[in-house]
């Protein structure tokens, strides 16, 4: 049987790397997005939807047909609350309800460190189990995304898996991301064990890859059958040696800790 996986937010940063490298034989990729994906008009294992995930009659009808949900779709960054609420949180309760309503029973969810940004950078490694300490209102979105996820999967029996990524991006892009990247190769490595692993239940795991200096535990994901093959390390003379003076190492959110992401800040000085 032909597996077809949603990924939501599939014209985004992480979504565009994801797309080519979740693409296998047998394997339909359902993209949806509210910007343009292009995709080739006779590739068969592609289908794109142009939809918000705050539609739920849109999001019921993307649901049709599919095995499972990657929910990478969201503001990224820092905006104001009224948009993370409606995006971001509310977004993401249309996707598990329209995959409830759609007997889709697995889905992993993208969520974030900044669901624990102000939890100081631990000696060793911070567990898959850290308690919320958002840094933002969109630290918070992730936080609810969890908590969506986990009344889903207690409630429904549904299958969901958050992952808290630290740093997706094709090479680290400075000295903290040498403890936080995950690479992209890594990064589908981990969705494609969230989508395999048997009966997970509900689980947050850190998505990072195995770097010589992580900050993160990788017990969790390591559970679900994840093998990182990439380290950061490779990158340390590009970027240079971490301050340990620096706000961006100090804690877990890094420089989203520091008043330049205060968005009620900037919302009051408008």
């Amino acid at each position: 049987m032909t597996a077809r996986i949603l990924i939501t937010g599939a014209a985004g940063g992480l979504g565009t790397l994801m797309r080519p490298r979740l693409a296998e034989g047998g394997r339909v990729l359902r993209l949806l997005d509210i910007a343009d994906i292009p995709a080739a008009a006779d590739d068969e294992s592609v289908e794109v939807v142009r939809a918000s995930v705050t539609d739920m009659a849109a999001m019921e009808e993307a649901m049709s047909g599919v095995d499972a949900v990657i929910h990478l779709g969201g503001h990224s960054l820092e905006v104001p609350w009224e948009q993370i609420l409606d995006v971001n949180v509310n977004g993401t309760h249309t996707v598990l309800e329209a995959a409830r309503r759609q007997g889709v029973t697995r889905v992993v969810l993208a969520s974030s460190n900044h669901a624990v940004g102000y939890v100081p950078k631990a000696d060793g490694e911070a567990g898959d189990d850290l308690f919320p300490r958002p840094d933002t209102y969109y630290g918070v979105s992730k936080v609810a995304m969890e908590a969506l996820g986990s009344l889903y999967a207690d409630r429904y029996g549904m299958d969901v898996i958050a992952i808290r990524i630290g740093s997706c991006f094709e090479k680290p892009r400075d000295a903290r991301m040498l403890s936080t990247w995950l690479s992209p190769d890594d990064a589908a490595r981990l969705f494609e064990a969230c989508l395999a692993a048997p009966s997970p239940g509900f689980r947050v795991v850190w998505g990072v890859s195995d770097n010589t200096r992580r900050w993160f535990s990788l017990d969790g994901a390591f559970a679900l059958g994840y093998e990182s093959k990439d380290d950061a390390e490779v990158f340390a003379s590009e970027v240079g040696t971490p301050d340990p003076t620096s706000p961006a190492e100090q804690r877990v959110g890094g420089v989203w800790c520091g008043p330049d992401f205060d968005t009620a800040v900037k919302e009051a000085g408008q």
